[in-house]
């Protein structure tokens, strides 16, 4: 009986010891972490990673400035339209954004002072023969001692008096659109056509039909949009980055995709109490759509300056913050630290935080799963 006892022992100490021995031949296929977002690889999860590492390059970043800013024209482009005699507005059909092109007629003013002034004109190159006449014989008679010196001074007075008052007149005519030299009594008008003095479109419209216009009163208000340009608020702080020449993209918030090209063409000098400098740009293609008054957004690049970058790839957002993995001294074993990024360009993003980094070596192929990994390991603990 104790014979038996004793096999029964021997065979369960085996068992014990076969088990233990599995136990310990048995791989390790955990993730391990060493706190602190540091996480350890085993060969297998690095080789499965594909993980690969890069340092911080140097590169040339262009950097773009954001500002608001508003479509404006310089005072030669805009004409306020205005009639140097009072009348009243017969007709006209502008409407405000109706384009224009030089010469063409805008409105039609009536008023008796234009037949008046028509009739003064005739009247006073009717005289005009007259006058020449007795000047010429006058002066024939003074030659021959026939006639006083009083006499001639006379009608050369009258003479010289009837062309001034036949050059004024005839003048006042041409600034209400009446050829003096087609004038004649066969077609005296009593209405007169106002004209488009430029090729634009109509700003504004400040008349009605029937409306007596003063001659002070501005009619029309017409914009030339051969110069129309953008004109931008830029602080202080940004305007040793803006040269003559920069290249602006601007928008309008309606269409914010739709892109409008322009130059920098002149810088202001003067800064405001609030601390920002009016700079003008010219857009290289003119659209319809853009007006004077108009609000835009832009992007004013700055030319390129090195900064310190890495691939795009060794960058990740999580939980509203920017990290990178950075291998440590231990082999396959990687820690996630916080960082700072600026511009992107051509699959480059800046690093803010750079210094004393130079050397480290940030995981560039493999972040996204070494992520994985930890956030898998801290939700098993």
């Amino acid at each position: 009986m104790s014979f038996n006892k004793h096999i029964r022992h021997l065979f369960i100490a085996a068992i014990i010891m076969l088990q233990a021995c599995s136990d310990k031949a048995a791989p390790a296929t955990k993730t391990e972490t060493a706190g602190n977002n540091t996480i350890h690889l085993s060969e297998a999860q690095y080789a499965n990673a594909a993980i690969a590492t890069d340092t911080i390059h140097t590169q040339g970043l262009k950097r773009s400035i954001r500002v608001n800013g508003m479509i404006d024209v310089p005072p030669q482009n805009m004409v306020s339209v205005s009639l140097p005699m009072g009348g009243y507005l017969l007709s006209s059909k502008l409407l405000p954004g109706m384009h224009l092109n030089k010469g063409e007629i805008i409105a039609t003013m009536e008023d008796q002072q234009y037949i008046q002034l028509q009739q003064d004109y005739l009247t006073a190159m009717a005289r005009f023969g007259y006058i020449e006449k007795e000047y010429l014989r006058q002066q024939e008679l003074n030659l021959n001692k026939t006639s006083s010196d009083k006499v001639f001074e006379q009608a050369r007075a009258d003479y010289q008096s009837q062309k001034i008052l036949i050059r004024a007149l005839s003048e006042k005519l041409k600034l209400i659109g009446i050829d003096p030299g087609r004038l004649n009594e066969g077609n005296l008008s009593r209405s007169i056509h106002v004209y488009s003095p430029i090729n634009g479109f109509v700003s504004k419209v400040n008349v009605n039909v029937g409306r007596y216009i003063n001659p002070s009163d501005v009619m029309f208000e017409l914009v030339n949009p051969d110069d129309i340009h953008l004109n931008l608020t830029i602080f202080e702080k940004d305007l040793d980055l803006i040269r003559i020449g920069s290249k602006v993209k601007a928008y309008t918030n309606n269409d914010p995709d739709k892109f409008y090209l322009c130059d920098v063409i002149l810088i202001g000098k003067d800064v405001s109490k609030e601390g920002y400098v009016q700079v003008h740009c010219h857009f290289e293609t003119y659209s319809q759509i853009l007006i004077p008054g108009m609000y835009m957004n832009a992007e004013v690049e700055t030319g390129a300056a090195a900064r310190c970058v890495l691939p795009e790839s060794a960058v990740l957002s999580h939980e509203g913050k920017t990290y990178a993995f950075v291998a440590t001294a231990e082999t396959r074993t990687y820690k996630m630290i916080e960082v700072s990024t600026g511009l992107r360009e051509n699959g480059m993003v800046e690093l803010l935080n750079c210094e004393g980094m130079k050397g480290t070596r940030f995981v560039s192929n493999g972040a996204y799963e070494l992520l994985m990994m930890l956030k898998n390991v801290e939700a098993e603990d």
